[in-house]
């Protein structure tokens, strides 16, 4: 009974067919590929065996393709570009040529201001690319764990021991109120600031938060009127309204965060807070099994670039 077996395949003979082609001359094209011209006449016999071609032949003191040879030259080349795009480190990926929807998990806020300029940059260089916000509906360990979602962008508070977090930028909170609220004229107290009505923004229905214990440290507290689940209702709300709402910003002295963007939009005053609240620092966080996928390093610095954040280190 005969058998027959798959042929190995030798991409090192396509590279070096490529040179010999490219090059015609032994001499060069073993120092192009930084080996002999011994060994890349060897090289040269053993695919003159496999093709059954002379490939190159000597005419006076250079070398000339033959027919055969000269089919091969692009199809050759081609080949050779391709290993070299397969085996490169993903990093180094075009963005023009991906083609993927990333899912990203964040507060409402944050899509908000990352969303146009996410989409400014793919328009400009992976106009392929799309992108799904989900709200932080779920456990953001487990999901990035199971790739139901690509990063987690926000005030990153799980800690799993395979997780990659890369803090962005640190922020303040700031008052944002309608313009004429009375709190726009004069001195802003923290007598004057617990005296307004307030809108707390949970997604766990909480009432209270830093301000509030930054305010008892003086016998102070404020009245929370509603607390709702989505920055965005929650600025809509001061907008039209008395009730004052917190929003992060960035510190005095910094370049101004895109997460003030929506306040702006909606014509918001932010008013610094006369009271030491902790600072709030946005990250993101993703399984490590994407730490070197070239889409996802494009992601990541895309994420880098509209936050202001400086080029991080735990790719």
């Amino acid at each position: 009974m005969s058998s027959s077996t798959e042929p190995v395949i030798d991409a090192n003979l396509a590279v070096a067919l490529d040179a010999l082609l490219t090059e015609q001359s032994v001499t060069r094209a073993a120092a192009r590929l930084h080996t002999s011209p011994a060994a890349m006449s060897r090289t040269l016999a053993r695919l003159r065996r496999i093709l059954q071609d002379p490939l190159l032949v000597r005419a006076g003191q250079t070398m000339v393709p033959t027919p055969r040879a000269q089919a091969l030259r692009e199809e050759t080349a081609a080949v050779v570009h391709r290993l070299g795009a397969l085996l490169a480190p993903g990093a180094g990926v075009d963005p023009a040529v991906l083609r993927s929807t990333f899912t990203l998990q964040a507060a409402d806020l944050i899509g908000a201001a990352l969303a146009p300029g996410m989409l400014r940059l793919a328009q400009q260089e992976a106009p392929r690319i799309s992108f799904r916000f989900r709200a932080e509906d779920l456990e953001a360990g487990p999901a990035l764990r199971d790739g139901r979602i690509d990063l987690e962008i926000g005030s990153i508070d799980h800690v799993d021991p395979e997780t990659r977090i890369e803090e962005l930028v640190t922020l303040r909170m700031a008052a944002a109120v309608r313009p004429g609220h009375p709190l726009t004229e004069g001195t802003l107290t923290p007598e004057r600031l617990a005296a307004a009505d307030h809108v707390v923004v949970s997604r766990r229905g909480r009432f209270t938060g830093p301000l509030d214990t930054a305010l008892a440290e003086r016998n102070l507290r404020r009245r929370v009127a509603v607390v709702l689940p989505s920055h965005m209702a929650a600025m809509t709300l001061a907008a039209s309204s008395d009730i004052v709402c917190l929003i992060p910003t960035a510190p005095p002295g910094a370049a101004p965060s895109p997460l003030t963007d929506p306040a702006t939009t909606l014509g918001l005053r932010l008013l610094d807070i006369p009271l030491p609240l902790p600072p709030l620092t946005i990250g993101m966080a993703w399984h490590p099994r994407h730490a070197a996928d070239g889409g996802h390093h494009w992601l990541r610095n895309a994420v880098r670039r509209t936050l202001h954040a400086p080029g991080g280190s735990a790719d």
